[in-house]
């Protein structure tokens, strides 16, 4: 028997690129808009008077915000259809830039961070599934992850150019993204749906991390890949600005958005390298683009090298994609198509436990030791856990390597 949706999702791709390019570019608008504060938040610093810590705290009230809408709504677009959840994602991120557009201090500015989490949580499931289902046979892993870190990199180059070459520049970011959030929901009017919800509708209730038995194996190995990857994006999103500023002395936003925009960038290089490696050797090899790419942001501290600190930008940014598209790309073939959402929704939620928590560890550490030693600490964190995980990786595919050639 067809799975529901199947046909549907068929359907959908024989109306060519057309919707495939209208979905991604929907994804990258709303992810776009979860990164756009990244590099004005040493201008709310100055205007609000807070300190790294609250920095940290700002952007953990974001991830929570995700992890939240991912454990209640992840499997939604399953039972709703794809397009009624984009919409609702759509309104939270106008509703967010609302939220800065006023301009009303830290309960606006948390308000807005919270709200820009729950749209990026039903983003990465519903917006995921839509644009696997309507890509090509072949290319869906690589499309959904490019709109995503495609997105995310953009948001804080576009905020960073305005901020620094546009007149006001804790306005002017959020009005743009408004305009473009306008496009972005005419092109889902327009999107065919790629599921057929199922009738009678299920209830709707939160399932937490429910990932189906079949896909477990291959989903703790790409969870802990994630996590450590997503660490390293925390780091960049929600630190590095600082770390420009402050240990580097270099005060133009531009350069702090840039920085963030070649990791993204880079980790869309990784992706697009993934097929040539295959998910088991790529897993491990992200790793160790995580271990290099860190260890060069470590350095960069220690000798205040703007050069060091983009290098291993580009080095993690790199591991962090072939690591995530394997990732992606094996648990949504594993999963059942009528619970596709909501597996890779618990994927998202690993994730943005590593976007998160060390973050707000290092947020804690700079009060005591200072951004530049809280830094040190986190990369020499990341690399341990980095070769930990790619080390167990390969040893697991050298296993299955050589009981395959045994059955043989």
């Amino acid at each position: 028997m067809t799975p529901h949706g199947a046909e549907h999702g068929s359907e959908a791709r024989r109306g060519g690129l057309l919707w495939y390019a209208a979905a991604a570019f929907v994804f990258a608008v709303g992810m776009a808009g979860t990164t756009l504060p990244t590099p004005l938040y040493g201008l709310y610093r100055q205007e609000l008077g807070f300190g790294e810590l609250m920095v940290t705290v700002v952007f953990a009230v974001y991830a929570v915000g995700v992890i939240v809408a991912l454990l209640v709504a992840g499997d939604f677009s399953d039972k709703l259809g794809r397009r009624p959840v984009l919409f609702a994602a759509l309104a939270l991120s106008a509703a967010s830039a609302g939220c800065f557009l006023l301009e009303g201090g830290l309960p606006l500015l948390f308000s807005g961070r919270l709200l820009s989490g729950f749209a990026a949580g039903l983003f990465s499931g519903a917006a995921t599934a839509v644009v696997l289902e309507l890509a090509p046979r072949g290319s869906g892993g690589f499309a959904a992850t490019a709109a995503n870190m495609g997105g995310l990199g953009c948001g804080p180059l576009l905020a960073g150019l305005l901020a620094q070459y546009a007149p006001r520049p804790l306005i002017l970011p959020f009005a743009a993204h408004l305009v473009l959030l306008a496009v972005a929901f005419a092109l889902t009017l327009a999107l065919p749906e790629t599921v057929r919800p199922p009738r009678p509708r299920p209830a709707l209730r939160p399932r937490g991390m429910e990932v189906p038995r079949e896909v477990r194996p291959v989903f703790v190995p790409a969870g802990l890949a994630c996590f450590t990857g997503f660490a390293v994006f925390g780091l960049f999103t929600a630190v590095s600005p600082g770390f420009v500023s402050g240990t580097l002395h270099i005060g133009d936003l531009a350069v702090s958005g840039a920085i963030v925009f070649s990791v993204f960038c880079a980790s869309l290089v990784g992706q697009s390298l993934t097929g040539r490696f295959g998910a088991p050797v790529a897993l491990p090899l992200g790793c160790l683009g995580l271990v290099v790419g860190m260890a060069q942001v470590g350095l960069s501290l220690l000798l205040s090298s703007l050069v060091l600190l983009v290098t291993g930008a580009v080095t993690g940014g790199i591991g962090q994609g072939l690591a995530f598209r394997s990732a992606l790309t094996a648990v949504s073939a594993r999963a059942p198509e009528e619970r596709r959402g909501g597996t890779i929704s618990a994927l998202f939620v690993v994730a943005y436990l590593g976007i998160s928590l060390p973050v707000v560890g290092v947020g804690a550490l700079s009060t005591g030791l200072g951004l530049r030693n809280a830094g040190l600490v986190f990369s020499g964190c990341v690399v341990v856990l980095a070769s930990a995980v790619g080390a167990q990786l390969w040893r697991t595919r050298k296993a299955e390597a050589a009981a395959l050639a045994t059955a043989g």
